[in-house]
């Protein structure tokens, strides 16, 4: 009930904060383009679509967005690639596919840094404490400038083999993003890493190019992987999260009032979707993968204890690539 009251809460605030934004906006008419590769349904997917509905009540119609979905402008890496260039407006990546372009973005791929336990506490480190600062020079330094970082969830693994715990993993083919943490996160289980582009990822599941994968089960459902998965176990080994970028150079020469309503239409559906698109997406692709008849192991605290010591090495390994003070940044949201 608590969590209901909050979500409509804040969605009451959505809504008589974007009238009074409509009738202010006296800046210049625009449009912009968003490319993302989340699937229709999707929580992530219907946060854009809330961003793109609040920019345009906001600016009573003066600014138009254009969203392109469902990787269908290509992968996380090349439509940010197209933001970094100037040739897209905006674009959003995964945090580890953000390892392309700087590799401190991997800090949220070591393995249990975060809990959701403490997810709150990262928000508001995040949204407007020390470490999204930080995340900001990282960004202008690859000429990009965050406007959102939506929600992507916990990782777990998903396969096409019976996995009943940590051992059962060893000698499988593992589906990574570029992220070389999570290659490493592989090693360090046992199994053998193979980067592939998300777009491709079922099509290798169903040819038995790869065993498995690490993902969400809101993604993985969405994409229709619980059709080729056939076990599944609650790992949580690393979260994720959406990052939206805009060009830097054009969000530069924006008017001061049009980047203000974008960055508050972007607040809003990252609020909207926390509360309700979030928890309800969740809800819906657990019991999408028991309906399709996925066996979902959910591992004991000893169990997840026995994951957390075979990959805690892989920090040491990165500890030259990621600066030990983002790490501490991270570790002080966890409480």
């Amino acid at each position: 009930m608590k969590k209901l009251i909050v979500a409509i809460s804040a969605c009451a605030l959505c809504l008589s904060t974007s009238m009074v934004a409509q009738a202010e906006y006296t800046g210049p008419k625009l449009k912009f383009r968003v490319a993302h590769t989340t699937p229709p349904g999707n929580h992530i997917t219907l946060t854009f679509e809330k961003f793109k509905e609040l920019v345009e009540e906001k600016s009573g119609g003066k600014i138009k967005v254009q969203v392109f979905p469902n990787a269908i402008l290509g992968s996380d890496r090349v439509v940010m690639e197209s933001a970094q260039r100037g040739s897209m407006e905006m674009s959003v990546s995964s945090t580890p596919n953000m390892a392309s372009f700087s590799p401190v973005y991997q800090v949220f791929d070591l393995p249990y840094i975060t809990s959701p336990k403490y997810q709150e506490s990262f928000y508001k480190a995040m949204d407007s404490g020390p470490l999204g600062e930080y995340f900001v020079g990282v960004a202008h330094k690859i000429g990009l400038e965050p406007i959102m970082y939506a929600e992507y969830g916990y990782r777990n693994f998903c396969t096409i083999k019976e996995v009943k715990n940590v051992k059962d993993l060893a000698g499988l083919k593992i589906r990574t993003t570029d992220s070389q943490v999570e290659v490493e996160v592989a090693k360090a289980l046992k199994m053998n890493p193979t980067p592939i582009a998300w777009g491709e990822t079922y099509t290798a599941l169903q040819q038995g190019t790869v065993d498995g994968e690490g993902n969400t089960f809101p993604h993985l459902y969405g994409a229709k992987h619980h059709e080729v998965l056939k076990y599944a176990m609650d790992s949580e080994h690393n979260y994720g999260m959406q990052a939206m970028m805009a060009n830097k150079a054009w969000w530069d020469n924006l008017a001061p009032e049009t980047q203000a309503l974008i960055r508050e239409a972007a607040a809003e559906a990252l609020v909207y979707q926390r509360t309700v698109l979030y928890p309800k997406n969740e809800k819906e692709a657990y019991q999408g993968f028991v309906d399709a008849g996925i066996k979902v192991m959910h591992l004991t605290d000893a169990q997840k204890e026995e994951f957390k010591v075979l990959t805690k090495p892989v920090w040491d390994q990165f500890k030259d690539q990621i600066p030990q003070e983002l790490v501490q940044l991270v570790i002080d949201t966890q409480k």
